[in-house]
């Protein structure tokens, strides 16, 4: 019995082993695809649509602290991006990595609604793929949602980066960068 015994605690630990991974895939690739889909949103705005930011009382002295920022990195535009996005984990794909058995998450869906230009094949889709990913990015939004509106309401470089891997450790795997305080 003893033997047996030793067999399910491994067995128990390999699963578990896999599980993380997948689990961590998972959540990197839907952090990877948000931070996608968000930037391409934002680029989508005109830069010259502003809107008005600030209290719209009179002060004391009559003025009012009104401020015009761009509609793009606005607050308001980025909560409403964050209520849709997920919603778009219905165009990627799975794809796993032959060299790493890591799993990559792709959009199989061009922009404009019609079948990418790329080349799918090795790329699992079905509901799924795509249910697992809408959790995994509705997740995120929740838990990040303050972090995702700081780092898209200003313009910044390698945001998947330094999002998935160094602020909340979704990517942790993926790149093997010191976690210091952004």
């Amino acid at each position: 019995m003893k033997g047996w015994g030793w067999l399910a605690l491994l067995l128990g630990a390999l699963l578990g082993t896999t599980w993380a991974r997948r689990s961590q895939d998972l959540h990197c690739g839907a952090c990877r695809a948000l931070v996608d889909e968000l930037e391409w949103e934002i680029a989508q705005v005109d830069p010259k649509k502003t809107i008005q930011m600030g209290s719209f009382r009179i002060n004391p002295d009559g003025s009012q602290s009104v401020v015009e920022v761009p509609y793009a990195r606005s607050e308001a535009h980025l909560t409403e991006l964050l209520e849709e996005v997920c919603d778009r984990m219905k165009e990627y794909g799975e794809q796993i990595d032959p060299s790493t058995h890591r799993k990559n998450y792709v959009r199989v869906v061009g922009r404009n609604g019609e079948s990418s230009e790329l080349d799918l094949q090795g790329i699992r889709i079905d509901s799924d793929i795509s249910g697992t990913l809408k959790f995994a990015c509705e997740s995120i939004v929740e838990e990040y949602e303050d972090e995702l509106i700081e780092f898209f309401s200003r313009e910044a470089d390698n945001v998947k980066d330094k999002l998935c891997s160094k602020r909340t450790d979704l990517c942790d795997h993926a790149l093997h960068i010191s976690h210091d305080e952004l």
